[in-house]
């Protein structure tokens, strides 16, 4: 039986969401998004299920990726992400994270080497597993419009089709960082996609 060197996965690129119709394009499913984009771009097909996630493996700037979307609702992404990194071995350095934030405008972009989970559940539950040197493309979904409106309520809401477009705007710059990342050029990511 012949294995091709380089045939297990190199890089596990997570977008962080919701599973489900009522879920989709909401403030929350960012990161699914920006999967969904990459995947097209790098044709990659994300439908099996693998991982208690929906995953897809292919080639992208050059590495051998898997691309995931848990399906374990939010506040659990953790246990998908830890199953795949277990199963590939990898580093959390080699776990690149999409997802939404609620401190950065619609459309603006911020990628960071580790940091707190800053009240995402999502990145809680990851650093609760894989902890939190894992490199991120947070991708801005706007803040509350005004203090007492329920927050899980405006993450759960859909975007304005201004925002939408925004938004939409930066997918080709949260896949061309990714790209960057892998290739150990994380500070030239930064300072072409961060704003």
């Amino acid at each position: 039986m012949w294995f091709q060197k380089n045939s297990a996965v190199e890089y596990l690129i997570v977008g962080l969401g919701n599973p489900g119709k009522q879920y989709e394009h909401t403030r929350h499913n960012a990161g699914f998004e920006a999967v969904d984009f990459c995947a097209e771009k790098w044709g990659i097909s994300v439908v099996r299920s693998k991982f208690d996630a929906l995953t897809g493996t292919g080639t992208a700037a050059g590495k051998k990726v898997m691309l995931m979307k848990p399906q374990t609702f939010m506040n659990l992404s953790g246990q998908a992400v830890k199953k795949a990194v277990d199963f590939y071995k990898l580093s959390c350095e080699n776990v690149i994270v999409l997802f939404d934030d609620i401190s950065l405008e619609p459309g603006k972009l911020r990628l960071r080497k580790t940091g707190s989970a800053g009240g995402h559940n999502g990145i809680k539950s990851l650093i609760s597993v894989i902890g939190q040197d894992f490199p991120r493309v947070k991708i801005g979904v706007g803040k509350k419009p005004h203090p007492e409106y329920d927050l899980a309520d405006w993450v759960l809401s859909r975007f304005s089709q201004q925002d939408t477009d925004a938004i939409a705007a930066r997918w080709p710059d949260v896949a061309a960082a990714v790209e960057l990342m892998m290739n150990d050029q994380f500070e030239l990511a930064q300072s072409r996609y961060n704003g």
